[in-house]
């Protein structure tokens, strides 16, 4: 059984017809909500900007917090360090037979 759902988001005064998974929609329509709030707060701030101006402001910020978001979670010290530990404790184990 075929599980999409057509559905139209409005993005910045625009309509998009999508094809989503139903599991999906909740998810796509909190987001393009969000986007618009950020670009509403942009032609606030902004007035003599036009509503592209004000779309593409929000799409750096949030691609901005995507990255510091990525850098914060970075797990490779962390799993650098617990191969040195595995190492260690390999090493120790080894020893002790």
């Amino acid at each position: 059984m075929d599980d999409k759902l057509s559905i139209n988001v409005n993005i910045a005064d625009r309509s998009y017809p999508l094809k989503v998974d139903r599991k999906e929609e909740e998810g796509i329509r909190k987001a393009a909500k969000i986007i618009n709030e950020k670009v509403v707060q942009y032609k606030q701030k902004y007035p003599t900007k036009d509503l592209q101006d004000c779309l593409a402001m929000a799409t750096l910020q949030f691609v901005i917090q995507k990255a510091d978001t990525e850098k914060r979670i970075d797990s490779s010290p962390l799993i650098d360090e617990l191969e040195v530990m595995n190492d260690f404790l390999a090493e120790f184990l080894e020893k002790e037979k």
